[in-house]
């Protein structure tokens, strides 16, 4: 299962140099991030998969201007490279992720 991160952990879960990973901004009340848990959760082994609940770190939801859940964002070395909103289809998640490895 993907970790929940804290705006006190982020730079060193997801921003350090040579880390390519996944954050799901989401909402325990959202239908459609409950939905991609368990696609996440496949995606994990394949780069670093983490979790921050809109809720409780507006620091990082308004440092990444989330506006909506889900929203996923790809950082690789410290930089945004990628952002989709919504459901998304696993096919898709794992092209973008073997075109960027």
């Amino acid at each position: 299962m993907a970790e929940r991160i804290h705006a006190g952990d982020f730079d060193s879960k997801v921003l350090a140099d040579g880390t390519f990973a996944l954050v799901d901004f989401y909402s325990d009340s959202c239908v459609p991030c409950k939905r991609m848990s368990p696609v996440l959760a496949e995606l994990e082994g394949k780069l670093y998969v983490g979790k921050v609940n809109i809720a409780y770190e507006p620091e990082l939801v308004e440092k990444y201007e989330v506006s909506s859940a889900p929203t996923l964002v790809f950082f690789k070395d410290g930089k945004e490279i990628q952002r989709l909103t919504g459901v998304q289809k696993k096919a898709d998640l794992e092209k973008f992720i073997s075109e960027n490895v």
